[in-house]
C-alpha cells in the first residue's frame, strides 16, 4: 500500500504543478490580451518604456555627459503629454 500511496502523492504533485503552470500561462495570456484590447497600444507601451528609461537614468552612476537632468525633465513632459492625449481619446 505504501507504493500505491507514494504513486498517488507523485501524481498529485505533478497535477498540482501542471495546474500552477497553466495558471501562469493563462495569467500571462490574459495580460497580453488586455494590452491588445487597449486603444493605442503603442502609446501605452511608450509611456511604460519612458517610465523605465527614467528609472535607469535616475539610478545611473554617471550623468550622461550632463544630459541626465534635462533628459528626465523631457521624459516627465512626454509622459504628461501622452497621458493628456489619451484622456482626450474617449470612445
Amino acid at each position: 500500500m505504501s507504493r500505491l500511496h507514494s504513486r498517488r502523492e507523485t501524481l498529485a504533485g505533478v497535477g498540482a504543478l501542471a495546474a500552477a503552470s497553466l495558471g501562469l500561462v493563462a495569467a500571462g495570456s490574459s495580460a497580453a490580451q488586455e494590452r491588445e484590447k487597449e486603444r493605442h497600444p503603442h502609446i501605452h507601451a511608450a509611456v511604460r518604456e519612458l517610465r523605465e528609461a527614467k528609472r535607469e537614468l535616475e539610478k545611473a552612476d554617471h550623468d550622461f555627459g550632463g544630459h541626465r537632468v534635462e533628459a528626465i525633465k523631457a521624459i516627465d513632459h512626454a509622459i504628461v503629454q501622452l497621458e493628456k492625449a489619451l484622456k482626450f481619446d474617449v470612445k
